[in-house]
């Protein structure tokens, strides 16, 4: 190789590293610029808080209210704000139904996992952190519901497209200018407070 060729081989070489260098740094300044973008869509987007505060349902309500929904083994239950998912756990150890629980404060999320998983059946239910008003309820034969009343009035659109047959029972609290099935009232052992349990049945019957 003359030295006309060993320069030449030598400016390629150089050449190589460089466009090595360029490609890789276009690399990274593309990642960097993606992770900067997502962070500005993140922060764009408003953080969506609980609409209320979680009061637990006494554990003897919650039975009746398993009872009065007839859950058989492999029902899909739903409860919109599940809190610490006491009704959809015990569901699943009563009737290996299962469960999926929305709620959105995250340490109660996680305390139901937890929970579910101590009762041995995290296999059965699972929560998750999502709105509760932008849910798809349609597949659920089962809802298990403790809402403030405008909160599960505003779900009647949503519950109006599960299959008929459906069971919607709600504690405390009924679906406005929807008429219930069955009404039925219980005095809790552990509080000693009446508490009223309102059963749905689908397609819903308006009052």
């Amino acid at each position: 190789m003359g030295l006309r060729d060993l320069l030449w081989s030598e400016v390629f070489a150089m050449r190589k590293v460089a466009w090595t260098w360029i490609i890789g740094l276009a690399g990274l300044l593309a990642a960097w610029f993606a992770m900067a973008h997502a962070g500005d869509e993140a922060a764009q987007r408003p953080v969506r808080t609980p609409d209320c505060v979680y009061v637990g349902t006494p554990q003897d309500v919650v039975y009746r209210m398993i009872e009065l929904a007839e859950i058989r083994k492999g029902d899909l239950v739903c409860d919109p704000g599940c809190g610490d998912g006491r009704l959809l756990i015990a569901a699943a150890r009563r009737h290996q139904s299962r469960g999926i629980g929305y709620e959105l404060d995250p340490k109660l999320a996680e305390e139901a996992r937890q929970i579910a998983r101590q009762r041995g059946v995290a296999e059965f239910v699972r929560i998750e952190e999502e709105d509760i008003f932008t849910v798809d309820y349609s597949e659920a034969d089962v809802i298990l519901a403790y809402l403030l009343p405008e909160m599960i009035t505003r779900l009647v659109p949503a519950f109006e497209k599960m299959k008929p047959g459906s069971r919607i029972v709600a504690h405390d609290y009924p679906m406005a200018n929807i008429a219930p099935d069955q009404v039925v009232t219980m005095i809790s052992n552990e509080d000693n407070v009446e508490h009223t349990i309102y059963v749905y049945r689908t397609p819903l019957k308006p009052e």
